[in-house]
């Protein structure tokens, strides 16, 4: 049960985009087709699993002085091996991730992960703390692009759901989807879906300053206030 509880935790209760709000920026720039945001999602899980499953088998021998510097040489490296991946077999993605493909390295989920989990548990945990949390992040990318693709440009993953004319009627694009404004837009309505949600499940947590209201609380083990 602790196993399958660290797993969904990612998916929902703990989403890193909708819940703890990690990983914004590749969130709104990606999502504007469907491709890119699965295509994002993937390379962000397969890095998310593989620096848990490093930083936490090497825990006990990085020093605690030196603990970051040694996260991001970790995260870089398996980035760095998406990147390559990416060009050699699918460089069309490789061009439409652009800068954002590389910056994985500092995005705050993987860091986050590596610092509030991976650096405090085991490496089976670890690794199923960053496949759920991966797929939480993949699951956010894949609606948020869904919603966006389909309303911007009316196709989803290339192919055409919203025909331009039907019976002599030319239908608009709701282009202001596919603009920065238009993922804000959708973000917010997605954040605003869960925590409906959670409150019709009487799940809603009353947030407060300090470890009492977040929802990393378990993970990092505080017992009091944050420092």
């Amino acid at each position: 049960m602790k196993k399958i509880k660290i797993f969904t935790n990612g998916l929902v209760k703990e989403n890193p985009v909708l819940r703890l709000v990690l990983g914004t920026c590749p969130t709104l720039a990606v999502t504007t087709a469907v491709s890119n945001g699965i295509g994002m999602g993937i390379a962000a899980t397969f890095v998310l699993f593989c620096s848990n499953i490093a930083i936490s088998a090497l825990r006990k021998v990085i020093p605690d002085k030196v603990r970051l510097p040694a996260y991001i040489t970790v995260i870089a490296t398996f980035v760095t091996i998406v990147q390559m991946l990416v060009k050699a077999f699918v460089p069309a993605l490789d061009a439409s991730l652009g800068v954002f493909l590389p910056l994985i390295v500092v995005n705050c989920i993987i860091l986050g992960r590596a610092e509030m989990f991976a650096s405090k548990h085991g490496v089976v945990d670890s690794a199923i703390d960053g496949l759920g949390m991966g797929l939480g992040f993949t699951l956010t990318l894949t609606v948020m692009s869904t919603i966006r693709e389909v309303l911007g440009a009316g196709t989803w993953y290339g192919f055409t759901v919203i025909p331009e004319e039907i019976f002599g009627f030319t239908i608009d694009r709701f282009t202001f989807m596919t603009t920065p404004a238009g993922g804000f837009f959708t973000f917010g309505l997605l954040m605003a879906l869960v925590i409906f949600i959670e409150t019709k499940l009487g799940d809603r947590k009353k947030r407060s300053i300090g470890c009492e209201g977040c929802p990393s609380k378990g993970a990092c083990g505080a017992k009091g206030g944050c420092e």
